[in-house]
């Protein structure tokens, strides 16, 4: 398969091309793997996008949440391709989806294709606005408000860049940066990985303890780790055991153990258990003014160490961006948030 970009007017083309369209009548980028438009055997980009997020979620309902579709739009996109290529492309039963040897191979095939079409399009249309580049902040803690002096001072070294900050839940933190989703992440330490780098510290935040407001601990005001004990914390499936541990201890100081509840996959998720009474979370301080429910109360925690957040990012894809954000986090200092 080889990619040719075309002008924006169609061209014919003999029926065992294949191409990339820059464009189409709707706007759409679109992908022809062989054949013509006329005949029917183009397939969208965002067909790809669908089977390359379900090659690496093989679940249909999580590629559609994750996709904001229904998950009868990614059976349809994966029969399409599954016709348009002639062999199955996922061996599906009722608990397992699994890619088949012809689907692995048109994943690992598409892959680099398909980012480098992302990243074309992404770079062509920063252009026509004037921005050089841009620089992705996946942020753990909610608090991105308040790191605004480290944003301000990016943006003043780098005017025409544009810089991005968003939410990247816990549960798929380390999955997206090395996705390259985000270039660079805003997590709790320790981090010791052997492929990440740690940069400097953002800021430090104690503990708190989100309880419902009908719980037995609300009202009690500030509370210490060996009586959490006594009451479930969530289970996340979310990285290293090191990390998850520094944020949801497995033991108190004195060595008891600390149960561990339902899985959960975000905050949001965390706090709808926590409000039903099911579990008690721990959270970083500054949930208390950014995260604001009827149905949770926040009770400070006396014997556990503030959580530290530090700059994150790939180390082989460092570049003078992420030096410069780095720089300007250096140059600020950590911040004193509010109590």
């Amino acid at each position: 398969m080889f990619i040719e970009m075309l002008p924006e007017r169609a061209v014919p083309e003999p029926a065992s091309s294949s191409t990339v369209n820059a464009r189409n009548n709707d706007g759409i980028l679109k992908i022809t793997f062989s054949g013509s438009e006329r005949d029917g055997s183009d397939v969208e980009l965002r067909d790809i996008e669908i089977f390359l997020t379900l090659a690496e979620e093989l679940h249909f309902g999580r590629t559609a949440a994750r996709l904001r579709l229904s998950p009868a739009r990614v059976t349809q996109a994966i029969q399409k391709q599954e016709r348009h290529i002639g062999a199955p492309l996922f061996e599906r039963t009722n608990r397992t989806v699994r890619l088949t040897p012809v689907g692995r191979q048109l994943r690992d095939d598409l892959l680099p294709l398909h980012a480098g079409l992302r990243d074309g399009v992404r770079r062509a249309r920063l252009a026509a606005q004037g921005i050089t580049g841009t620089l992705q902040v996946g942020m753990l803690p909610v608090n991105a408000h308040e790191l605004r002096p480290y944003w301000d001072a990016f943006r003043a070294r780098h005017p025409r860049c544009r810089l991005r900050v968003q939410r990247t839940q816990f549960s798929d933190a380390f999955a997206a940066l090395r996705r390259r989703d985000v270039d660079v992440l805003v997590v709790w330490l320790p981090v010791d990985e052997p492929d990440l780098t740690v940069g400097p510290v953002l800021f430090s935040d104690p503990r708190v303890l989100a309880v419902s407001t009908d719980h037995a601990l609300a009202g009690r005001g500030p509370v210490s780790l060996e009586t959490i004990a006594d009451f479930p914390l969530p289970n996340a499936d979310a990285g290293p055991d090191y990390w998850v541990d520094a944020y949801l201890p497995r033991r108190t100081r004195r060595g008891r153990p600390v149960e561990r509840g339902p899985l959960v996959r975000d905050t949001e998720e965390a706090l709808t258990l926590t409000g039903m009474a099911e579990i008690v979370t721990l959270f970083p301080a500054h949930m208390t003014r950014y995260w604001v429910r009827p149905d949770i109360a926040y009770l400070p925690v006396t014997d556990m160490s503030p959580l530290s957040y530090a700059l994150v990012w790939l180390s082989e894809d460092e570049n003078p961006l992420i030096r410069s954000l780095a720089e300007a986090v250096t140059d600020v200092g950590p911040l004193p948030l509010a109590g």
